[in-house]
């Protein structure tokens, strides 16, 4: 079977070369390497022109990971596609493991797999990351088998980690690749049309290292929000009846995620703001929270402070 691994590049200098070499050591080897390199600033070219391998080096000007992404799939010469970030690593059998399961479930268009968490030096930090979110024994549960209500379990919990993936491209494409107007989640939403017209599974064994920068995630919450809000957005439009089927109402997983940007707008004293994503959230779904912190945005934003410290007491 032939497989191309796809790797999206910004200024990647630094690790890149541990990424590739990660691939090369796999022990079923992968028929060839797509480096997308996304607008590189430092000496990334130079070092992948050196590196050995059946490699694709691609430079367009920034677009961000997403587009890179698409590029690759795009370029990419096999029917299953592999995604790994320039600063991440595979463990030596990912690739076979999946191709196992492959074997074993056939009608599988898409396998993901656990990952660990490791620092710059190479240290670890998280042993694994299904664990850490609590995923990891309903994952052992079902092993080797495709995920019953996988869309439900999606918009649950991303459990997906892109550099763990191996997927049918033909899939991908049905699904209209990476939604390149998305910076945050766009890798959920792409997992969740998938899952909604087709089969996929989780390996629930370490099959990436991804490594951690330390970046201080806070000042992202609210385009994270955002974008989350549009994700649940486009996943009710495409899969609204497949929600349903496996007990998911749509217009409510809309609605909690306007709640959830509305109400961090509100914590900010954003009250302009989190008026409009309540609003959003009481449009999708008639709800008590959204209309009582939609009441609430009319106080002056010093009651409201009072109100908060009194509650606090």
């Amino acid at each position: 079977m032939n497989i191309s691994v796809v790797i999206p590049a910004y200024n990647s200098a630094e690790f890149i070369a541990d990424a590739v070499h990660s691939i090369l050591k796999q022990t079923r080897p992968i028929t060839e390497i797509i480096i997308v390199d996304d607008g590189s600033t430092d000496n990334t070219q130079q070092i992948v022109e050196a590196l050995p391998g059946p490699i694709t080096y691609i430079k367009q000007p920034n677009q961000g990971p997403s587009a890179a992404r698409n590029t690759g799939i795009k370029a990419a010469n096999s029917e299953w596609i592999a995604f790994l970030d320039a600063d991440d690593q595979w463990t030596p059998d990912k690739i076979d493991k999946q191709l196992k399961l492959l074997r074993q479930i056939p009608e599988l268009v898409l396998i993901a797999g656990d990952m660990a968490e490791i620092d710059k030096s190479d240290q670890l930090i998280t042993e694994s990351v299904l664990d850490k979110h609590q995923l990891l024994n309903k994952f052992q549960a079902i092993q080797d088998r495709a995920i019953p209500n996988a869309l439900a379990e999606l918009v649950t919990k991303n459990f997906i980690p892109t550099g763990t993936v191996l997927v049918n491209k033909s899939a991908l494409i049905e699904a209209g690749l990476f939604n390149q107007a998305i910076r945050f989640g766009e890798d959920l939403e792409l997992w969740a049309k998938i899952a909604a017209k087709h089969p996929i599974s989780c390996i629930p064994e370490i099959l990436m290292l991804r490594r951690q920068h330390g970046n201080n995630a806070t000042q992202l919450t609210a385009p994270l929000l955002s974008d989350l809000a549009k994700v649940m957005t486009s996943i009710r439009n495409y899969a609204a009846k497949e929600l349903s089927l496996q007990n998911i109402d749509p217009g409510r997983l809309v609605a909690n995620a306007y709640n959830d940007l509305g109400y961090w707008h509100f914590s900010e004293y954003d009250l302009i703001e989190a008026k409009q994503a309540f609003s959003a959230s009481l449009k999708e779904k008639p709800n008590k929270r959204a209309l009582l912190y939609w009441l609430a945005c009319l106080l002056p934003a010093g009651i409201i402070k009072m109100l908060r410290r009194i509650k606090n007491l």
